[in-house]
């Protein structure tokens, strides 16, 4: 007998196949999937799951998960780039060689394909069909993907600059500065992962928030190095919800579901397993309906963290400057 989640995909496998949804045309999301089949979440979950695995769908930004242009079982054919302009020579011929190209347009393209689809699809290749250019031609302006994905970096982290003037007080400062990196985070779900605490790579723009951090500080009884701590302890929370940020956003793509959705689907499943163990405080806590937005975590652990500090800096306003690390 055949799984119902097999009969469904086969069942948009053939509309797919008759035309009937065409590349680009969107499919029944896991909501609309749980109504006109009558299944449960889980199952339209593992219905889009196996067309994405499959290479009949793909997700799109803004629009969801969407038909791919393959109608078998193998990977989606790519989509074929926008003609750059009115064709001009024989149509098959190589890309053009654009006199305007520039390591500023290869930037915003490259920001612009990773806010879409993650850093993992990000190509010198697919970069240049982008554009519509050569690819050996992007290598005039940038030195490789390691090179590009720092520009990228420092190009997304100077959208929002920090003021000349600064808020009043440490506390604000630190708030300002913690609010804008988490607004990035969240334009830009590729770069909390992109971006290196151990090995920081040179990015002029990140350097003004440590700077900023460092000048927000200064005062207040501290060692420089005691300052850098708690720059980068504060910048790691930050960082540190965001790295969730692009992950959430693929699955979200790939199951058409958003986390809560996702949960409800598992809700009996994790249930069970804590009122069969000794787990009576998160049983207690599932049951209150508990709400995991992203945001509120942000703004609860950065609250926190100030208050720590606040208490901090007033016993160093005290003792005097510290031993570093103490």
């Amino acid at each position: 007998m055949t799984a119902p989640y097999l009969r469904i995909v086969d069942e948009i496998r053939a509309r797919i196949a008759s035309g009937e949804l065409r590349p680009g045309d969107a499919v029944p999301s896991a909501r609309r999937i749980t109504r006109d089949w009558g299944v449960a979440l889980a199952t339209a979950t593992k219905v889009l799951a196996t067309l994405h695995a499959a290479g009949l769908t793909r997700s799109m930004p803004g629009v969801g998960t969407v038909v791919s242009g393959a109608t078998g079982n193998g990977p989606a054919a790519p989509r074929p780039a926008a003609a750059p302009g009115p064709p001009k020579g024989p149509p098959a011929g190589p890309p053009r060689e654009d006199v305007d190209l520039s390591r500023e347009r290869i930037v915003r393209a490259a920001i612009a394909i990773a806010d879409a689809e993650g850093v993992a699809q990000l190509t010198m290749r697919r970069i240049a069909t982008e554009l519509g250019v050569a690819t050996m031609s992007l290598y005039r302006h940038v030195g490789g993907k390691d090179d590009l994905l720092v520009a990228m970096m420092d190009t997304v982290l100077g959208e929002e600059p920090l003021p000349a003037t600064p808020p009043d007080g440490w506390r604000a400062r630190l708030e300002f500065s913690s609010r804008l990196q988490w607004q990035g985070f969240r334009r830009h779900p590729w770069l909390a992962p992109a971006l290196s605490i151990t090995r920081p790579q040179l990015i002029p723009n990140g350097m003004r928030h440590t700077e900023w951090a460092l000048r927000a500080l200064a005062g207040l009884g501290l060692t420089q190095q005691q300052k850098m701590h708690i720059h980068i302890a504060l910048f790691s929370h930050v960082r540190g919800l965001a790295l969730s940020l692009e992950p959430e956003a693929q699955a979200e793509q790939d199951s058409g579901m958003t986390s809560d959705e996702w949960m409800e689907t598992r809700q009996e499943e994790f249930f069970a397993v804590m009122r069969g163990g000794d787990f009576p405080m998160m049983l207690e806590l599932f049951g209150d309906d508990l709400e995991m937005d992203l945001d509120e975590m942000f703004e609860f652990g950065l609250g926190r963290f100030l208050d720590g500090l606040e208490r901090y800096l007033s016993a160093a306003a005290s003792d005097g400057p510290r031993s570093a690390g103490q």
